[in-house]
């Protein structure tokens, strides 16, 4: 049976494509949709862009017919824009004020009570991403449904990395004496290229021994890289190993980290990206960026030049840096970067249109970008460079965004299995017991 989807103006603000995706069904756009959608497409944002998207595409069908009386799909359904059924009787006993979010129930309640009069009634279904208006339509006695395509997996498969078996102590030795262990000898199953392996003895011993899967996909080799000590930093549990590994693997120019705050994402970057950046001149400089978008209410406007507008957005990096320099006075790690040249510190808004060569880039807060912006982002880096994405999906300040549908997911299933990416997911908090309890508890 065929139903009518209902779509309201947040789920094509987020993936303007969504109206390709309800296969053969009637999809259906209420007229204060295309008014909210024209508010936006002025923006110079994400938002923006997907606005202007929407209406291009309109545009594009409208040419194969009048939007108003349907326009068939390629997939086989139906689009039209409502701008009938916007009567409030039915609705206005519920909820008295007109909102937006109001009108477009209205519209589908009322579709709803029309297809209850057909012989062969289609269910109505209201497609939204605003819980609120999902939970209003179950007060209305309507099907709601929040928009899933977007989602880049299911919560419990999120790729992590690294997997753990329990081996036979020989299996262990092998490992060590030749430096190298088939993976066909543990599992069967589908593993990735530079996906970390912990073997564990299976007798309970404290034998064990960290790997990692190389280019082939067939074999699980030691670590290449020198994790022990970088830049003054030592790694303090497994984890953050396995992140220094893809730090410093030359043959790695895509790297993901994700992690709770506290487990030392952004101080392992900056550290492996001034050794590689100042000592081994591996790369011309380093590029730290991240997106400037508010937890909470906006501050607005900030006074001074570019980079005082920037510091406060900035100085998470910052406050790593004055770590990592050990910098004591105020002013003393601005005096450093100044003489050094080779740091840059910047906001993701400036990097459009740019060809980044030669550069370590570091793009943290990755969990707040779009899949469009990752794209653009990852388009950029130039021959040479290598970009490190990072952030905590757990902790995302975009109204769009979620765990499953922001751009570092995005990234990491992609590139899963991609001989030039590498992931690891950093568990363990290392900034203090505080920090770490308040990540678990809260």
């Amino acid at each position: 049976m065929k139903k009518i989807y209902v779509i309201d103006t947040n789920v094509l603000l987020q993936e303007p494509r969504a109206l390709f995706q309800f296969e053969d069904n009637e999809v259906v756009i209420p007229a204060v949709v295309l008014e909210e959608i024209d508010t936006k497409k002025r923006y110079m944002d994400e938002l923006g862009r997907n606005a202007r998207e929407v209406s291009r595409i309109l545009d594009g069908l409208r040419m194969k017919g009048k939007l108003h009386e349907g326009v068939p799909l390629h997939e086989g359904g139906t689009i039209r824009v409502e701008l009938n059924h916007r009567s409030f009787q039915y609705l206005k006993e519920t909820f008295t004020e007109i909102t937006n979010d109001n009108r477009i129930l209205a519209v589908a309640m009322n579709l709803q009570m029309e297809q209850e009069k057909e012989f062969q009634p289609k269910k109505v279904i209201i497609v939204s991403k605003d819980a609120l208006v999902r939970v209003k339509a179950d007060a209305l006695g309507m099907k709601a449904e929040n928009f899933l395509s977007d989602r880049v997996t299911e919560y419990d498969n999120i790729y992590k990395g690294k997997v753990e078996y329990e081996v036979p102590l020989e299996l262990l030795n092998e490992f060590y004496e030749n430096q190298r262990l088939s993976l066909s000898c543990i599992d069967t199953d589908k593993r990735y290229s530079n996906q970390f392996i912990i073997l564990k003895d299976a007798l309970g011993t404290s034998a064990s021994a960290v790997g990692k899967i190389d280019a082939t996909g067939k074999w699980i080799k030691p670590f290449v890289a020198e994790t022990e000590h970088v830049w003054g930093i030592k790694p303090r549990n497994v984890e953050q190993k396995m992140a220094l590994e893809l730090l410093l693997h030359d043959s790695i120019p895509l790297v993901t980290l994700t992690g709770k705050a506290g487990t030392g994402k952004t101080l392992l970057s900056l550290a492996a990206g001034l050794l590689q950046t100042e000592d081994l001149g591996k790369y011309n400089k380093l590029l730290v960026a991240r997106p400037v978008v508010p937890m909470g209410k906006d501050i607005g406007y900030l006074p001074g030049e570019k980079e005082e507008k920037l510091r406060p957005w900035m100085q998470p990096v910052f406050d790593n840096l004055e770590y990592l320099f050990n910098t004591k006075k105020p002013g003393e790690l601005d005096q450093i970067l100044a003489g050094m040249g080779s740091i840059q510190v910047e906001a993701l808004t400036y990097i459009r249109g740019r060809s980044i060569p030669d550069q370590f880039i570091i793009i943290d807060e990755a969990q707040n970008l779009t899949k469009h912006e990752v794209k653009t982002i990852l388009t950029r880096v130039g021959e040479g460079s290598k970009i490190v994405f990072m952030g905590d999906p757990a902790q995302i300040d975009h109204p769009y965004l979620d765990e499953l549908n922001n751009g570092l997911a995005y990234i990491v299933e992609k590139f899963k299995g991609q001989g030039v990416s590498g992931h690891i997911k950093l568990e363990k908090g290392e900034r203090s017991g505080l920090a770490q309890l308040a990540a678990d508890i809260l």
